[in-house]
């Protein structure tokens, strides 16, 4: 992987402006254990993620890229394996601490979840969360280690 200080360019390509690239994820819809109330304890219920994961390399089929289909099976099989939580702020914070665990490349990421018509006269209720490496480093107290 190559960081974007070096620049390249083609002859003809316009350059790259902005924080690089971005891989995302619409609705991708998966269960979960998830909830506070105890008829949300009696089995997996639906939940809707949207991601937008964030790098920054130069395009190329060799270096570190994050593969969306990959990442979607990965989510999909953390959740299919965790044990219950109460809070969908948890979650997301699970899923984002997986994210950046298992993908070096990953830079900046945002996730929004919700659990599809949960709320009547809402078209969707959930959470969001925006997090950079900085972030996640914090967050899980290794910040200091690098």
């Amino acid at each position: 992987m190559k960081p974007f200080d070096e620049p390249f360019v083609a002859i003809d390509a316009p350059r790259l402006r902005g924080r690089g690239w971005s891989v995302f994820v619409d609705e991708l819809k998966v269960p979960a254990r998830i909830g506070i109330h105890a008829h949300e304890h009696e089995a997996p219920q639906p939940i809707v993620i949207d991601a937008r994961l964030g790098y920054r390399c130069e395009p190329s089929e060799q270096g570190e890229w994050i593969d969306y289909d990959g990442y979607c099976a990965r989510v999909a099989s953390f959740l299919s394996h965790k044990p219950h939580t109460r809070l969908l702020e948890t979650l997301v914070a699970d899923i984002a601490v997986l994210s950046f665990r298992e993908w070096p490349a990953l830079e900046s990421l945002t996730l929004s979840v919700y659990k599809p018509k949960i709320r009547p006269g809402t078209k969707r209720v959930g959470v969001s969360l925006d997090w950079t490496r900085g972030d996640y480093l914090r967050w899980t107290g290794a910040a200091g280690q690098i």
